[in-house]
């Protein structure tokens, strides 16, 4: 078995509500210097060994992702 994560985020493009909620309460925290926060999602696979790459980005882009305003990575990690 092979670990998988696959990191999701709004384009740059895309308003972000969510990172901009953060990013203006992180102040009124006492924390002071973050000029931007982008939220995102993480999702970890547990994947048999012989699940190639194409599959796995297949899977991101049609079920993890919303490729039309969300940018992916696919990578192999250590279990």
């Amino acid at each position: 078995m092979a670990r998988v994560v696959v990191d999701v985020m709004p384009k740059q493009e895309i308003l972000d509500p969510q990172g901009q909620a953060v990013a203006a309460a992180l102040p009124r925290l006492g924390f002071e210097g973050i000029s931007e926060v982008r939220q995102g999602k993480r999702f970890e696979l547990e994947v048999a060994d012989d699940v190639d790459d194409a599959a796995l980005d297949q899977i991101a882009e049609t079920l993890l992702a919303n490729p039309v305003i969300e940018n992916f990575v696919v990578r192999r990690v250590e279990a």
